[in-house]
């Protein structure tokens, strides 16, 4: 079986060996991108690819958490997160936490399937249910001591805007427990009929990162 790594992550400054801390006696931003599309190089890529362009290497170091590849397990909801701070299932869950906690931005990158996320995709905030759990069982405040940055890029074959939307309330329903801000959105909609949405969607990208790189 082929590695899925989309080719945003294998080329020039965002390489997948390592989650670099530090250059020289600079401590670089981190970026996370959860990316939950089943085609590695496909249309949801070409967003990230995009976006990411102006985030220099010298400022920042970017990290892939592919949820095909990751395959995160739904949550059960069995309550354990709400005697401990904690989830039950030990699977790669366990490493988003890890990098989530880390990262000073995080970048949610999905293709929009039925008005949503992709099912491996939905299982991983699903997941997020540990952050209530810490918050309003746990009195944890806030559950997770650094706060981000967050947006949503989002690839859509109709050119209605409602998918999107419907994802941009769930994460911000996420977030709020999350000490996680979504700072903007850019779809790539009317997939379905090729280049046509993508001049649009470009300079949305464009100003969504500058806007991103001006607060970080």
């Amino acid at each position: 079986m082929f590695p899925r790594i989309p080719d945003f992550f294998c080329v020039g400054q965002y390489q997948i060996a390592k989650w670099v801390h530090w250059i020289g006696d600079r401590v670089l931003k981190k970026i996370l991108v959860v990316f939950g599309s089943p085609h590695p190089n496909g249309n949801t890529n070409r967003l990230v690819k995009k976006f990411l362009e102006p985030f220099s290497s010298e400022q920042f170091d970017t990290q892939l958490f592919d949820v095909y590849a990751e395959r995160v397990s739904p949550c059960i909801g069995c309550g354990w997160c709400a005697m401990q701070e904690d989830c039950c299932i030990n699977d790669a869950g366990k490493r988003l936490d890890r990098l989530l906690r880390e990262c000073d931005l995080l970048v949610i990158a999905s293709p929009v399937y039925n008005l949503s996320f992709p099912s491996p995709l939905k299982a991983v905030l699903d997941r997020f249910q540990r952050y209530f759990e810490a918050r309003f069982s746990l009195g944890k405040k806030p559950p997770i001591a650094k706060h981000r940055l967050a947006v949503l890029l989002a690839a859509g074959g109709s050119p209605s805007e409602e998918g999107v939307e419907i994802m941009e309330k769930q994460l911000n329903l996420c977030f709020s427990v999350m000490n996680t801000t979504l700072s903007g959105t850019a779809a790539w909609l009317s997939t379905d009929r090729g280049e046509i949405g993508w001049e649009k969607a470009e300079v949305a990208l464009n100003r969504l990162s500058l806007a991103i790189l001006s607060q970080i």
